[in-house]
């Protein structure tokens, strides 16, 4: 591909961007320059994550009188779940230097393979042949996972190792293992199988650490490794797919923060200070299909490239009367009312003075995305949303209302909050039945997104719009030849080709203009917006850009309907 940084820039008049609001509903802000300030207090200062206190600090708030009250049980590990109404149990960021670990690894005097053998053998003489302590079983019986709190499609058990062709053959791997090298996930094959290749990657993180630095990537062959430590557990992934580092560290962050929404930092800290070489599968037991779906999502949808929610597309009038429903059921300790449909957002009301980040919506997405048992009855599980408190759980009640699509999730601190949440639930479905509304959510659904020929910009193919301030985006259905799984992969990697340039650490790109065999693209990126949009391959720079600012001017008339600008809050 030819590419260009342009230096000629569409006109947007300040303060007019589209889908721009004062009272967002979502954390707006860069994920990427929050990454780098992750790693930075990594590197810097050692990895301590601070507790936000969030959910301690609304259950104060709600205590009458200011008395001091319990708070947060994040010691405890009570995950009780209700369905329909019963209990059940339950380097410095610049790319130049990026380490090339080849030559050392070769100083080596084993071959891989041989040293993972040793390894696997010193591993395996590390694990206890006693049965868990009696605190620990405790534990993992109290805690419940996620397979005992909803249904989902059994995870296949395959049989290939690291030495199968086609285990190899896999563009992108996904491991989890603690720094004791015991292994906790593989998005392919079984982790005990794997554990060779795990302690050889532990290896290299100890390798690199002994002179006091950080491994964080490196190229071998074909494939790109990149390493994530959230202590105690360390992230690799292994890619082909020509992603970025930073889109991957990315990736791996969001693997992370699913563990921590099962666990929440407090528990998974405090079960390696008391064992460092604890099992951890025992914990997250069921949850390996979540995490499977989670990748899978990553892979396809660039929601999580862009860290933004897509918008079920509705007229304002009625997204009001969802919004004002929801908002006139409020009961106490009601922190979050997110409505959902065909995993599109379609209104969210939250408390005052809190906001959710997009990331932690993503995981609530996928959750519902995954399990079929929220549409049977309603359910009642606790969740950590890491980047809005990582130390302890908020409670959702998830009900599906009246058969439709729509998927209510009323979150609280209350842990003893289901009947209050099951009537909130039942004045918000009177509401919106009274009004129609679920019947005009129905029918959105059923028409899907809108069409690029909608726009009226003939060379126009697709395109990604984020509004920065609201954290919310936009795209058209996926026309030819872009409705083909084949397509759709090689769409999307033309957007991640993109983001990665524009976004790079070394140079950061306002506007850059690609032109391919098949097509051309242009990102433009802003204080209030990006902007990605495919043309035909014969598309000129100067007409991509009148084109860019007629579609502009199309999604600002159209903002109300694609985008929630004046959110309701209690």
């Amino acid at each position: 591909m030819a590419e260009a940084a342009v230096e000629e820039e569409p006109v947007v008049f300040q303060g007019e961007e589209p889908g721009a609001s004062q009272h967002p509903i979502l954390v707006a802000g860069d994920s990427y320059e929050e990454l780098d300030y992750d790693l930075n207090v990594e590197e810097n200062q050692g990895r301590r994550r601070v507790v936000s206190g969030t959910i301690a600090e609304i259950v104060e708030n709600e205590v009458d009188g200011g008395a001091e009250q319990p708070i947060l049980e994040e010691e405890n590990f009570q995950n009780e779940v209700f369905v329909a109404g019963s209990i059940n149990a339950s380097e410095d960021h610049d790319e130049t230097r990026e380490t090339d670990l080849s030559d050392r690894v070769n100083d080596l005097s084993l071959s891989v393979e041989t040293e993972a053998r040793m390894v696997e053998n010193d591993l395996n003489a590390q694990v206890e042949a006693t049965d868990p302590s009696s605190e620990e079983e405790e534990m993992r019986i109290r805690s419940g996972s996620m397979v005992d709190r909803v249904q989902h499609d059994e995870r296949p058990q395959p049989a290939e190792d690291m030495f199968s062709l086609e285990w190899k053959e896999k563009k992108k791997h996904v491991f989890v293992f603690s720094n004791a090298g015991k292994p906790i996930y593989s998005r392919y094959g079984k982790e005990d199988k794997l554990n060779p290749l795990m302690g050889v990657m532990l290896t290299l993180v100890s390798f690199v650490q002994i002179e006091k630095n950080t491994l964080r990537s490196f190229v071998a062959g074909k494939h790109l490794f990149v390493f994530l430590q959230r202590p105690p557990i360390i992230l690799v992934a292994v890619s082909k797919t020509n992603e970025s580092q930073q889109q991957l560290l990315m990736q791996l962050t969001y693997c992370y923060n699913h563990i921590l929404s099962v666990l929440t930092h407090s528990q998974l800290s405090r079960v390696f200070e008391k064992r460092d070489n604890y099992d951890l599968r025992k914990l997250l037991g069921g949850t390996e299909t979540f995490l499977d779906n989670l990748i899978t999502l990553m892979d396809t949808d660039p929601c999580f490239l862009l860290t933004a929610i897509r918008c079920l597309p509705l007229d304002s009038a009625i997204r009001d009367m969802i919004g004002s429903a929801m908002h006139s059921a409020k009961v106490k300790d009601l922190v979050f009312a997110i409505l959902i449909a065909d995993n599109q957002l379609v209104t969210l009301v939250r408390m005052k003075k809190y906001i959710l980040h997009p990331a932690d919506l993503h995981l609530i997405l996928n959750l519902l995305n995954k399990s079929t048992s929220f549409k049977s009855a309603d359910s009642w599980l606790p969740i950590c949303l890491p980047k809005f408190d990582s130390s302890g759980f908020l409670h959702a009640h998830i009900s599906y209302l009246d058969n439709s699509p729509a998927c209510l999730v009323l979150l609280t601190v209350d842990k003893m909050a289901f009947a209050e949440m099951a009537s909130c639930k039942e004045k918000i479905l009177e509401r919106l039945q009274r009004n129609n509304c679920l019947v005009a959510i129905e029918r959105a659904v059923s028409k899907g997104s809108f069409r690029c020929q909608e726009v009226g910009i003939g060379d126009l193919r697709h395109f990604l719009y984020k509004s920065r301030s609201t954290a919310q985006y936009t795209a058209p259905e996926l026309d030819t030849p872009y409705d083909q799984p084949e397509e759709r992969e090689r769409l999307l990697s033309l957007y991640q080709y993109t983001h990665q340039r524009v976004h790079s650490p070394s140079r950061p790109l306002k506007i850059m203009f690609t032109v391919g065999s098949r097509e051309a693209i242009l990102g433009w990126v802003t204080g209030g917006f990006e902007l990605f949009a495919i043309f035909g391959p014969l598309t000129t720079k100067q007409v991509a850009i009148l084109a860019v600012n007629k579609l502009l001017k199309w999604i600002k008339k159209e903002e109300t309907r694609l985008f929630i600008l004046n959110p309701p809050e209690y």
